[in-house]
């Protein structure tokens, strides 16, 4: 059975507890990991690159000279792609790059990630991530007070003084416990659960 740290908002060790074997247990399956980052990937490309075709290049409407008797190559337009100026053969244009992965694929690869954080003892629980004002700094001597630089900072609803507190925090990323995603799991270097956001996701993520 997993463990992890329970600690306060001090960063002191007050306790420790036991994780979800289903969902932090389990051997985590690389293919699935991979599969889940290149599809996060793949859906934050824009897609809005474009270039112009010959057909789309203002001018070129006139033959440069006529067709035969000038001792010159042949030509039909100055808009032609190998003229300065002139088109882009098999120019880009606006594509949609996103795809959908299945759902027990996409809850295997969570699962995989979690339970590779916890095997490396990465998961810090917080009994009780609360803080009384929106202060980075605040959030800052905490992250730094439990050993966290680059973390994910996971609570059981958004939290407003959390989430505005690590915005301006370079690594740091905020999110709930229903909404978690691989890749930030695996960019991150240690992942910072309150205790209510940590029974949530065993109760969500556990089938």
């Amino acid at each position: 059975m997993p463990k992890a740290n329970v600690v306060n908002m001090a960063g002191q060790q007050v306790g420790e507890i036991e994780l979800s074997e289903a969902v932090f247990g389990i051997e985590p399956n690389e293919a699935a990991v991979h599969a889940a980052v290149k599809n996060h990937l793949a859906n934050c490309r824009q897609g809005t690159q474009s270039s112009l075709t010959r057909a789309e290049v203002s001018g070129g409407g006139r033959k440069p000279w006529r067709q035969k008797g000038t001792g010159r190559a042949r030509q039909g337009s100055t808009r032609a792609p190998q003229w300065t100026h002139g088109g882009v053969v098999f120019a880009p244009k606006p594509r949609d790059y996103r795809y959908s992965l299945n759902k027990k694929l996409k809850r295997l690869a969570l699962k995989s990630a979690l339970s590779a954080k916890a095997a490396e003892g990465n998961v810090v629980v917080v009994d009780g991530l609360e803080l009384p004002e929106i202060k980075t700094r605040a959030m800052k001597n905490f992250l730094d007070a439990v050993g966290a630089k680059k973390a994910v900072v996971i609570t059981p609803q958004v939290n407003e003084n959390v989430v505005k507190s690590a915005r301006n925090l370079p690594g740091v990323v905020t999110t709930t416990a229903k909404i978690l995603s691989v890749y930030d799991i695996v960019n991150a270097g240690q992942l910072v659960v309150d205790k209510d956001a940590l029974a949530i996701i065993e109760e969500v993520f556990a089938q």
